[in-house]
């Protein structure tokens, strides 16, 4: 579909709807488009905790999905 086809048929449901609820969910995530723009920037011991996670990653040092749902199962002594 076309961008100006959607915004035609968004524009039509917006203004046939009469719930409130579904028109502020709307607008909320039109909204939250815009903030999605900015850039997040980390903290340097993100940063710093970022990069020894690589490292790690690298050298093997991780579990697998599987490694780790059986050791929380261990810990909660199920």
């Amino acid at each position: 579909m076309q961008v100006n086809e959607l915004k035609k048929k968004l524009i039509g449901k917006i203004d046939q709807s009469e719930d409130t609820g579904l028109l502020e969910e709307m607008y909320r995530l039109i909204s939250n488009e815009e903030s999605d723009l900015s850039v997040y920037e980390l903290s340097e011991e993100q940063i710093i905790a970022v990069k020894e996670g690589q490292i790690q990653y690298r050298s093997g040092q991780f579990l697998t999905d599987k490694q780790a749902d059986k050791d929380i199962e261990e810990w909660l002594g199920k």
